[in-house]
Parts: C-alpha cells; structure tokens; sequence
C-alpha cells in the first residue's frame, strides 16, 4: 500500500465524491487499487450513522440546541488584561525603553543594558520586537516653516545633464538656476551655457523682474558666484553680488517689499 501525502489524499476523495471509478483513479494517479479501495471504505464508515445514535436505533430526533448568544459588553468596563504568557517580557520596563527609543538608541544597546542593569532574563529578540513596536506607535515628526508673503526666497544653483551645445557640435553641463518664493512656491527658473559673477546677478534681476519686486531675504548656497567665505553672521559676499543685492537694498524700502504680489 502507498503512503499517500496530503495532497494526494485529497485529490482521490475529491474523485470518489464525484463518483469516479477506482479504476480510473488508478489509471489517472498511479496509486495503488488498495489503497484507494481503503480509502474509500474509511469514507463510507464516516458518512454511515453510530450505532447508539438516536437516527440508528430509531429513537426520534433530538433537535439541536443552539447555544444562546454571550451577553454584550458593559458600558464603562475595563478591557480584559492580557494574560502574563500572552505579553512580552519587555512590559514591565516599556517606559524605560520608550525613553531610549525616543534618545535614538538601538535594539542591542538597550538589550545589554537591561541585562546587565535591570536583571532582564529573556532573549534579544524579545527586546528587538518590542523596540520595532515602540518606533512603529511614534510618528515621525516634521517641522513646518512659515513665510510672510514677499518675506523670503530661495535659491537652486547647479548642473544639468549632458546637453548638444547649440553653437557647436559639443556635449557641454548646462547651469540650472531656480528661485522660489517660500510662500507661494512660485519659481522663475532659467538654463544656461556660462556661469559667472555677472550672469548669476543678471538672472536674480530677471527673477525680480518676473515676481514684480524683491523678496526681504534670499537664501542661497555658498556659491562662488554670490559668497567667497561663507560665514554664519559676517559672509564675505561676491563684490558684483554685493553691489547688486546694495542696489535692490537702496532702490526698494521695506514699503516696497510688501508690493511682491506673485507671493501672495
């Protein structure tokens, strides 16, 4: 007789059900006549009534009970705690591990410490679940800027992809030069082919131009073109740059300021 595996044995009763011959099943599976003879009798066996049943010995019917429905829940009631087996073994000391989650803190490190400052006696892996837990209740937080309109804009210096130069039959970088009002998010952006001192004043110029005014502060990256040492109170400006930012600084008060209305 074969010893059949799961998914044979089921593929034979799914063909007796449907009244198939065992000499077919035979034929069809390659598995042996007594076996599928065997199986079919157990089938049988378990379909035909008990002996000391009431349908065998004639006895009426006994209806079948339904159990009646679990009573609903209390208003006000606590929630059932978790039996002790059911939590981890890192429960008793959540606030602890909380708090070096927040301090950024890995599994391991709060692992040893436990062990070796708080008597902890189950394995790392317990301490590596309940951390992945912790980290997933805490949302990540971010923190929101806020701009006046006409307050602030920002400036994106840098490199294109390789390009065909018109002029030539050469692949050159072209500059990408942006600038975003920090308020709107309305952008002037320009590309091109040559980068100095006096073409990174031109295209502020003609983002001015194109917002309607001057923002009160621009924000920008230590770039050669606008700062030659870059210092966080006292930078030492482009002298083009310089004498640009000086011309918009004396050629637009801080009335005017407000009059960027591409920022509102």
């Amino acid at each position: 007789m074969n010893v059949l595996t799961p998914q044979q044995r089921s593929t034979v009763v799914t063909l007796l059900q449907n009244k198939v011959s065992q000499h077919e099943i035979n034929r069809k599976t390659g598995i042996d006549r007594k076996t599928i003879r065997k199986l079919a009798q157990e089938m049988l066996a378990a379909q035909a009534p008990a002996s000391n049943s009431p349908m065998a010995t004639g006895s009426p019917e006994v209806a079948v009970q339904i159990p009646p429905p679990r009573p609903p829940a209390l208003a006000g009631t606590q929630p059932v705690p978790l039996p002790v087996r059911a939590r981890s073994a890192c429960e008793p000391h959540r606030a602890w591990i909380e708090a070096q989650v927040g301090l950024g803190r890995n599994a391991t490190a709060i692992y040893q410490e436990l062990v070796d400052g708080h008597g902890f006696q189950s394995r790392y892996n317990s301490v590596k679940r309940f951390c992945r837990s912790v980290r997933k209740s805490e949302p990540e937080q971010f923190d929101r800027l806020e701009f006046l309109p006409g307050e602030e804009a920002q400036v994106d210096y840098g490199e294109g992809a390789l390009t065909l130069y018109p002029a030539s039959s050469r692949y050159r970088k072209p500059r990408l030069f942006v600038m975003t009002l920090r308020h709107s998010r309305r952008s002037f952006r320009r590309v091109v082919w040559k980068s100095s001192s006096e073409v990174w004043a031109r295209l502020h110029e003609e983002a001015f131009r194109y917002f309607g005014g001057c923002p009160q502060y621009v924000v920008l990256d230590n770039l050669k073109e606008g700062v030659i040492k870059p210092d966080i109170y006292e930078p030492e400006l482009n002298r083009v740059y310089a004498a640009m930012l000086a011309h918009y600084a004396q050629s637009s008060p801080k009335s005017a300021v407000n009059s960027l209305r591409s920022d509102q």
